[in-house]
């Protein structure tokens, strides 16, 4: 059986910059360090974009080469192609998995796949993260326990303005008191989406095992899988109609 191919899409600017915290704990991109982890797990092999490369290193070629994706973005949302959007959300359609990562819930590809604003609360308070499995049975809880915990993470809080997900892996509790829908599952057409929270900037978040254990889940979850073979426009009887 072939490898899943992912390709680890990042923003990179927040790193690129030697006065941003972020260049400190990710010198070579958030980007770099998620596709090494994917890249150690049996049965995956990750490739990586970044915004700044040319159609944002993701030519019709790579797409069509690629199984799952996973997009972090956040201070340049806007610098992000609509045709490039249009491209991924496409592919996504067609069977494409895609893993929306932190910040990403405001990119243009998620919040054109919810029909949503996607906003919520937020807080920068180094404060404790306590993630609950909510839905044990579901593939992407493999292999955890009832919670796992960051000692520090940025606070999402709720409202989150987001279709209500087809399945909620996991809530998080912040040390502030806010809850937050933190693993949500979706499928559009034939392809199947995955919104994890974890990843600010400026800590060390996708270096931490049980993070990159979830984010290993979800790529086997949202790879393409056979679907029923879907056909639109005008469409032919099956039976013969009889004139009246």
């Amino acid at each position: 059986m072939s490898d899943i191919r992912v390709t680890v899409w990042g923003e990179f600017r927040h790193e690129k910059d030697s006065s941003h915290e972020s260049s400190r704990v990710y010198p070579d991109g958030m980007h770099t360090v998620i596709a090494k982890n994917l890249n150690a797990m049996p049965g995956i092999t990750a490739r990586t974009a970044t915004l700044d490369e040319p159609e944002h290193g993701l030519t019709d070629q790579v797409l069509a080469e690629t199984d799952v994706m996973t997009w972090w973005g956040h201070m340049a949302h806007g610098d992000v192609d609509d045709r490039i959007v249009e491209k991924v959300v496409k592919r996504v359609w067609e069977g494409m998995g895609i893993i929306f990562l932190h910040s990403a819930h405001f990119s243009k590809p998620f919040k054109r796949l919810m029909g949503t604003g996607c906003d919520l609360k937020w807080r920068e308070a180094d404060e404790k993260a306590r993630m609950w499995v909510v839905e044990p049975g579901h593939p992407i809880a493999a292999g955890l326990g009832n919670c796992f915990e960051l000692d520090k993470e940025e606070m999402y809080g709720e409202h989150f303005d987001i279709p209500k997900p087809d399945a909620l892996v996991f809530i998080t509790w912040f040390e502030g008191g806010e809850v937050f829908r933190s693993g949500c599952c979706w499928v559009r057409q034939k392809g199947r989406i995955f919104y994890f929270q974890p990843g600010h900037e400026t800590y060390p978040t996708y270096y931490d095992p049980t993070i990159m254990k979830v984010i290993g889940n979800a790529v086997r979850w949202t790879a393409p899988r056979p679907c029923a073979d879907v056909q639109y426009g005008n469409f032919q009887p099956l039976e013969e109609i009889k004139k009246k």
